[in-house]
């Protein structure tokens, strides 16, 4: 699933290749009815303004007051074409240069588009912007800019790491003491960004074992925690995370952006790269969790 720092490495990368550069909107074809609330045809004849981000969702302002919050939920896609329908990509030349991809990795990045997993496209006077969803539970929805914040998904959304301080996330924790640390900070009520890729990082980071309860933890743990979860988030952003870039290699082969970073997430079998130990995966509140057993010992 697309988390916080794929969303922002999207943004980024969207308001590179779009801002100012893609002209009006020209039509906007909806595949899949529930892939797209509200009316399509009230941002055509305008032009981006920008673009922001809240949690793991993405929101584009367009010139006429109205805006588009952009959730790609599990298996959704942001596809940015410089000419429409160029068809497979190349090389790495062609996709610096017309294209733009981020969110879940698969071939949609450099296959013909649309496609049967394209739902939404925004038609541009220079370009197309793809929104695959192979599984559906992603969304565009199109409000007015002053709806925004009003909107209930993103009303929910509690702060994000760097703009929490670690009294804070003590705080939030003590409502859930009985609950798995993991499943806690899984919560975007409690603090907003971390998935599941990222929870498992932080944790690994911070020496915390991901079935400990919320309530055990000390406020300096909680600190720790916190630390952990920005670095991780920043490093895969620095990364890139989830982008064309990363999905596609210089030398043509593709590639796992988790590659770049994780140090326990997905690695489960393997050496932990701090002590030797093989790095664990279970099941907790029904999301695979990955972690050290020695560096992140229970109790």
């Amino acid at each position: 699933m697309p988390e916080l720092p794929e969303v922002e490495t999207i943004r980024r990368g969207l308001e590179e290749k779009m801002l100012g550069r893609v002209g009006k909107v020209l039509d906007v074809k909806v595949y899949e009815q529930k892939s797209l609330i509200g009316e399509p045809e009230i941002i055509l004849g305008a032009e981006i303004e920008g673009f922001d981000r809240k949690g793991k969702a993405l929101i584009v302002h367009f010139s006429n007051g109205f805006s588009a919050i952009i959730h790609l939920r599990m298996t959704g896609q942001l596809i940015w074409r410089e000419k429409y329908s160029c068809g497979d990509i190349k090389s790495e030349q062609e996709i610096v240069e017309k294209t733009f991809a981020g969110g879940h990795p698969s071939e949609n990045f450099v296959a013909k588009l649309p496609n049967k997993q394209t739902r939404v496209e925004i038609v541009f006077e220079n370009g197309v912007l793809f929104f695959n969803d192979q599984r559906k539970f992603g969304f565009i929805k199109i409000l007015e800019r002053d709806e925004v914040k009003k909107d209930k998904f993103i009303k929910k959304l509690a702060k994000e790491p760097w703009e929490m301080t670690p009294e804070e996330l003590f705080s939030k924790l003590q409502k859930h003491k009985g609950a798995p640390i993991k499943t806690v900070i899984l919560d975007q009520t409690v603090i907003a960004g971390l998935g599941n890729i990222y929870a498992d990082e932080a944790l690994y980071f911070s020496g915390i074992n991901p079935k400990r309860k919320a309530g055990e933890l000390t406020e300096e743990e909680t600190g720790i925690l916190l630390l952990g979860a920005r670095k991780v988030m920043e490093k895969s952003i620095e990364a890139g995370g989830s982008t064309i870039r990363n999905y596609v290699k210089s030398d043509g082969t593709r590639g796992d952006y988790l590659d770049l970073f994780a140090e326990v997430y997905n690695r489960e079998g393997k050496e932990c790269r701090k002590c030797k130990t093989k790095i664990v995966k279970e099941k907790l509140g029904g999301r695979g969790t990955h972690y050290c057993p020695k560096c992140q010992k229970e109790n």
